[in-house]
């Protein structure tokens, strides 16, 4: 949300009250921004619908976002409207991601179809549905070779259970101990 806790707008503004410099991770990082006003607008809606509609059980509320917003673009935009220069008076520094950290929200997977509701704003996506037995088995499994440190099986197992897992972007193996705990002890 824009402007709320979580959001790069509030720290944009404490690092600009300091002389800068503005903090990005990546120069191509972008997110998605909307007022808390209208996020809550579209939440009330999609309860509504969700109440009414049938075609909505068992799918996902999506909100229209709009257009991702670059993050350095932001941050220039922030300097500018305090009547600075970017790179002039207030630096932009680029301290690269954090560890699993996107350079690009995603709101559906590319096997999810949005669905159009009666009501601007808001699509459908019907989520996949897992074979629960077929999802036990795995987690048994994926224990079993994480216990075992076996990191090539591990990752494997990860994409069998979450497609959209790319194991490129997980964060390096290490090979020191780590004490596994099992839930089923």
């Amino acid at each position: 949300m824009l402007g709320s806790r979580g959001s790069v707008v509030p720290l944009f503004q404490s690092q600009l009250a300091r002389g800068g410099p503005l903090t990005v991770t990546d120069p191509e990082m972008t997110r998605y921004f909307m007022t808390v006003h209208e996020a809550v607008e579209l939440v009330l809606q999609a309860s509504a619908l969700g109440l009414t509609e049938a075609e909505s059980e068992g799918r996902i509320f999506v909100l229209d976002m709009g257009e991702p917003v670059k993050i350095i673009d932001l941050a220039r935009q922030i300097i500018r409207l305090a009547g600075l220069q970017p790179d002039k008076d207030v630096a932009i520094e680029i301290i690269g991601p954090r560890p699993g950290e996107k350079r690009h929200e995603v709101l559906l997977h590319e096997k999810e179809t949005p669905v159009p509701t009666a009501c601007d704003g808001l699509t459908l996506a019907a989520p996949r549905t897992p074979d629960l037995a077929l999802m036990a088995r795995t987690i048994d499994e994926l224990e079993r070779s994480a216990q075992s440190r076996d990191a090539t099986r591990t990752l494997s197992l990860l994409q069998r259970l979450v497609p959209e897992f790319d194991s490129e972007d997980a964060l390096p193996v290490t090979t020191d101990p780590v004490p596994i705990s099992s839930s089923r002890e």
